[in-house]
C-alpha cells in the first residue's frame, strides 16, 4: 500500500517537472527499506510511462522549446550512460550520500538563491 501512495506523490511531482525521484528515492530507502542502487533503479524504470505522460500533457500546451530540448538531450545521453556505470559501480553508501548532497544543493538554491533573484527582478 506504502508503495503504491509513494508512487502517486512522486508521480504528481514528476508531472509538475520537478522531478518524481528527488520524492521517491527517499521514500524508497526511508520507508521500504530500499538499499540505494535498487531504488534509483526502480526510479528510472518508473519514469518511463510517467515521463511520457508528461510530456504529453507539456506537447498540448505548447511547453516544449524543442532546439535546447534536443541539445540537452543529444549530451544528456553519453552523461546517463557514464552516471549509470557510476551509481553501479561506487557503494551504495557513497551513492546513497551524494544524492543527499545534491538534494541539499537544491534545496539551498530553492530556499535562497532563488528568492535573491526574483527580489531582483521585482525591483
Amino acid at each position: 500500500m506504502w508503495g503504491a501512495l509513494f508512487g502517486f506523490l512522486s508521480g504528481i511531482v514528476s508531472g509538475m517537472g520537478i522531478g518524481g525521484g528527488v520524492i521517491l528515492i527517499p521514500l524508497l530507502a526511508i520507508f521500504l527499506h530500499t538499499n540505494q542502487q535498487p531504488a534509483q533503479g526502480i526510479n528510472l524504470f518508473y519514469f518511463l510511462p510517467t515521463a511520457v505522460s508528461a510530456l504529453v500533457i507539456h506537447w498540448k500546451n505548447e511547453q516544449i522549446d524543442f532546439r535546447p530540448a534536443l541539445t540537452l538531450m543529444a549530451c544528456a545521453i553519453p552523461g546517463a550512460i557514464v552516471g549509470g556505470w557510476i551509481a553501479v559501480t561506487i557503494s551504495a553508501g557513497l551513492l546513497r550520500k551524494l544524492f543527499a548532497f545534491f538534494l541539499l544543493l537544491m534545496g539551498i538554491h530553492e530556499l535562497f538563491l532563488k528568492k535573491e533573484k526574483e527580489n531582483e527582478k521585482n525591483r
